[in-house]
């Protein structure tokens, strides 16, 4: 047979440029290339970069899903069902809201592919095709395909160097995709696994984009072990609980650390207390980013704006603290209540949703009533609050007083964020690969 992997594209935030759309190959995608069977012939789209040859002579379509992408997925969807070809939808978006999903899709796939893709093939072979394929009953972290990488991702992408070591997160925060019924348990793949794949992405700079690097401290601090000799450079997610693990930040720094993307999400507790984030502790915020900056390494702080007890004043607050703290780079949302969380099961209850256009959904928009301030109010201060962080002032007063810390917070803070459209405009002229490998370089010296 001859397949179409499709990923729709994404509805950009206001602070977002072209490269957001640009930065890395879908990791889904590449996973599923690898679990098809060399028999089959495999495209892998990206409507991000190119558009969706509709006419192409494929026996399957199959789509990875977010929920802002959902509308356009069905789109994509009706577009082939017209030529006659079956589509297959999978990704986090169907497995947390599966029953809508099944009037747009001749079949959908719940959670993991790893033991279902094969079967789906068959199938389709034989017109045989079940409306919907799950199987994950004590799955274990030995089954978690690796992705097929490719060269051929270096010439589209900014950085094809990501990877992840785990699946599903420990913490079932209310808003989070893990509160959903059909969430991945937390399971990490074997060491050996990741470490074959590193090498097999050949860069000694790599990202992990697990849910939570740190899910299970103990793999953790044995794969770090094992990847010191490989020198690299590497980022990753962990949970604001890293603070009681001061050894494991230390393994961190000796075998490459340079930034940590943490989910501080408010400096308010009560705000976190009303969505069981329970992880976070406020009062330790201060004495965490003090650790994690001692050792060199950076910060994004994720943060969530219109949480049940934020009223228009967080926004101050909330840059006030970032500054004093120095936090080098920030990742805001405003609350959204995605389908199937336990977020968007309390707000339906309570009626508190005002827009189920899920193309809204990709948290820059208000989609809901708001509890201690206007839905204009919570949207102008998302906006201004990234306004002001990234302002000049700013930026240099929370430069970093670390060791080789100015380099790539001035490359992020500066042409990514401040001029990112300048950079996008460059991407044009100059392949992203090699922007990336430049920025890598700039970043921490030569990245191979």
């Amino acid at each position: 047979m001859k397949i179409i992997l499709i990923q729709p594209k994404m509805n950009l935030r206001p602070m977002d440029t072209i490269l957001k759309a640009q930065m890395s190959p879908s990791l889904a995608l590449l996973t599923i290339k690898a679990l098809t069977p060399k028999e089959h012939e495999v495209f892998i789209i990206n409507e991000n970069i190119e558009k969706i040859p509709y006419d192409i002579k494929v026996d399957l379509a199959a789509i990875t899903v977010t929920v802002d992408v959902f509308p356009k997925a069905c789109e994509i969807s009706a577009e082939f069902k017209k030529r006659g070809i079956a589509v297959v939808a999978g990704g986090i978006h169907i497995t947390a809201a599966p029953d809508e999903a099944l009037k747009y899709f001749d079949a959908i796939c719940i959670g993991m592919a790893e033991r279902v893709w094969k079967k789906i093939l068959i199938d389709k072979s034989n017109n045989s095709l079940e409306k919907i394929y799950c199987n994950m009953n004590d799955m274990l972290g030995e089954e978690i395909y690796s992705p097929e990488y490719s060269l051929e991702n270096s010439k589209k992408y900014l950085y094809v160097n990501i990877l992840s070591a785990s699946r599903g997160c420990i913490y079932k925060c209310d808003f989070c995709y893990n509160s959903c019924k059909n969430s991945v348990k937390y399971m990490n793949k074997p060491i050996e696994t990741v470490i074959d794949e590193i090498k097999r992405i050949g860069r000694k700079h790599v990202m992990f984009i697990d849910d939570n690097f740190i899910g299970n401290p103990k793999w953790t601090k044995e794969f770090l072990e094992r990847i010191k000799p490989l020198k690299l450079k590497w980022n990753a997610a962990v949970s604001a609980d890293i603070l009681e693990y001061l050894s494991l930040l230390d393994l961190m720094k000796e075998s490459g650390c340079r930034s940590l993307f943490i989910g501080f999400e408010s400096i308010n507790g009560s705000s976190l207390k009303s969505v069981h984030k329970t992880q976070n502790k406020i009062e330790k915020y201060d004495k965490l980013i003090s650790e994690i900056h001692a050792r060199g390494i950076m910060i994004n702080a994720s943060l969530v704006f219109g949480l049940p007890d934020d009223d228009v004043g967080v926004f101050q607050n909330t840059l006030d603290w970032l500054v004093k703290n120095k936090i080098e780079t920030m990742t805001a949302h405003i609350l959204t209540p995605y389908p199937g969380t336990k977020l968007y099961d309390d707000m339906m209850k309570k009626g508190k949703i005002t827009d189920f256009d899920l193309s809204h959904y990709n948290t820059a928009h208000v989609v809901f009533q708001p509890e201690n301030m206007t839905k204009t109010e919570l949207l102008n201060g998302y906006i201004l609050i990234y306004k002001k962080f990234y302002s000049f002032r700013n930026i240099i007063k929370r430069m970093p007083d670390y060791k080789g810390g100015k380099a790539p917070f001035l490359l992020f803070n500066l042409f990514y964020r401040k001029f990112g459209k300048f950079t996008s405009v460059l991407s044009k002229i100059i392949p992203l690969g090699i922007l990336g490998k430049t920025a890598a370089y700039l970043s921490y010296g030569k990245i191979k």
